[in-house]
């Protein structure tokens, strides 16, 4: 399977019997599996959702939103329980043209993509059960 790293971009070829030994980057040495929300913006985004064969999890979101302040730390926690999912957020203000690209209406908004296929979509804070629950629902669908 192919992991994108979270700190130099680099394209990661990772067996699958080797996913839960701590992969780290060919490149940077980095490890790949961060269990921890990543930071997207419109120069790495393309790289990370083209690439990446595990589902990527956005939280769409912005520093004056008070749900998407109080739905943060829920979404960190979570992160920490799925090492095959990737936890990415998008700062709406500082990335227009990924906010426009998803059609983005409220926030904060969660979008379940595997590669560039939205699976799903969720607006509206969530707390760590509601959204785990929700993920693994949308996990689930996918089998």
């Amino acid at each position: 399977m192919i992991i994108v790293c979270p700190e130099c971009g680099a394209k990661n070829r990772v067996p699958e019997e080797n996913f839960f030994q701590n992969p780290s980057c060919g490149q940077c040495h980095e490890a790949l599996i961060t269990l921890m929300p990543i930071e997207l913006n419109e120069q790495n985004f393309s790289n990370f959702i083209s690439h990446s064969d595990l589902p990527i999890l956005i939280d769409l979101w912005a520093e004056w939103c008070g749900p998407c302040k109080m739905m943060a730390p829920h979404f960190a926690q979570v992160a920490k329980l799925y090492p095959n999912v990737v936890f990415a957020k998008i700062d709406t203000e500082a990335n227009p043209r990924l906010s426009a690209a998803f059609n983005i209406r409220s926030i904060p908004t969660l979008v379940l993509m595997n590669k560039t296929n939205e699976i799903a979509r969720i607006s509206g804070a969530l707390r760590s059960t509601e959204l785990k629950e929700w993920l693994d629902q949308q996990l689930n669908a996918q089998k």
